[in-house]
């Protein structure tokens, strides 16, 4: 995320970056796939709108970030998102990357891993579903996905969009597997991001197709 902030520190933007609690540099015992992170991304907000009062703030949510983003409880008041990857349900992603790294083994070892996020994280996996949260938020959402992403499908990624609520935009990359899609796309991804937040954060519309 360093590049991001870097080149949107150069457009004049303010930039706060997080870890999740177990990640990074941040103490925790778990990564919960989203659940737990919703609160970190709920925390990192106030603490922004008490740095900065009265601006307008945009998120980019990265694989599980972005699941964070849309799971969070109330939903966050922020004015623009950009969904990079985001796995629509919990099955799916565990279905998907054991799928790709097991082959027919994972998808029989998927419902037995599957069976112990209750007894261990404390959460149902109907708690664990973005595709349900995504059209109950209403403020403009860029969603980039790559084609060619085993770990969250193209037609995982355009369920997504379609369950979207507008205003929004989809960007699909060619090639781009679930990867970090700036270092891909370089200088085209600079222009997309600066284009949807120069649109909804600096210059506010009432619309967008």
């Amino acid at each position: 995320m360093l590049d991001r902030a870097r080149f949107l520190h150069a457009a004049g933007y303010s930039v706060m970056l997080i870890d999740f609690q177990a990640s990074g540099e941040s103490s925790g015992k778990a990564i919960t796939f989203g659940y737990l992170e919703a609160k970190d991304a709920a925390a990192a907000l106030a603490r922004l709108k008490e740095l900065a009062p009265g601006e307008r703030v945009g998120i980019i949510g990265t694989s599980m970030g972005g699941a964070a983003t849309l799971l969070a409880e109330p939903i966050l008041d922020v004015d623009a998102i950009v969904l990079e990857q985001v796995y629509p349900t919990l099955s799916q992603a565990v279905n998907d990357r054991l799928e790709l790294h097991a082959g027919a083994l994972g998808r029989w070892f998927a419902p037995l891993l599957l069976s112990t996020v209750r007894p261990h994280l404390g959460i149902t996996l109907d708690q664990m579903r973005p595709i349900d949260r995504i059209g109950q938020i209403h403020v403009p959402k860029l969603l980039i996905v790559g084609d060619a992403d085993q770990h969250t499908r193209l037609d995982e990624s355009m369920a997504m969009y379609k369950m979207a609520s507008p205003p929004k935009e989809l960007w699909v990359i060619h090639g781009a597997k679930h990867v970090d899609l700036y270092r891909y796309s370089g200088n085209a991804y600079e222009v997309r991001i600066l284009a949807f937040f120069n649109t909804w954060i600096r210059k506010p519309q009432s619309s967008m197709q």
